[in-house]
């Protein structure tokens, strides 16, 4: 099944709002799904899956892909910090060293892609200061 893409302008204000209060669980859902399409279309491919259960899942960053079972390089993480490491909010290494990112693989490093530029919006500089 294809899943709709979600338009800029609908994820950058679900990413704004899930960012700037506790948001609900739709708003929090579509800034996730929002964010995982922005990695996965700023670095196609099929090597890594990154997880945010129980938002979405998406296969990025060029390599071998894998066709069956569970793939060889898996990266998971919780909502909040999916958000805080994609905006730019924390340090993938950072969320990582403290254990709220599960990584797997020789490829399930993100660090080279994050944050993300989610639709032009301005990022601010990694604090690395994520509450654990």
């Amino acid at each position: 099944m294809v899943k709709a893409r979600i338009a800029d302008v609908a994820g950058r204000d679900a990413v704004k709002r899930a960012l700037a209060t506790v948001a609900g669980r739709d708003t929090e859902a579509t800034a996730v799904r929002y964010l995982l399409q922005v990695l996965a279309e700023g670095a196609p491919g099929n090597s890594v899956e990154v997880r945010v259960p129980p938002f979405g899942a998406v296969q990025c960053i060029e390599g071998p892909g894998h066709t069956r079972g569970t793939p060889p390089n898996v990266v998971e993480t919780d909502a909040l910090t999916w958000l805080a490491i994609a905006t730019g909010g924390t340090a993938w290494a950072h969320a990582l060293e403290h254990g709220r990112i599960a990584a797997s693989g020789s490829r399930a490093d993100l660090s080279a892609h994050l944050p993300l530029d989610w639709a032009g919006a301005d990022t601010p500089e990694p604090s690395g200061t994520m509450e654990t």
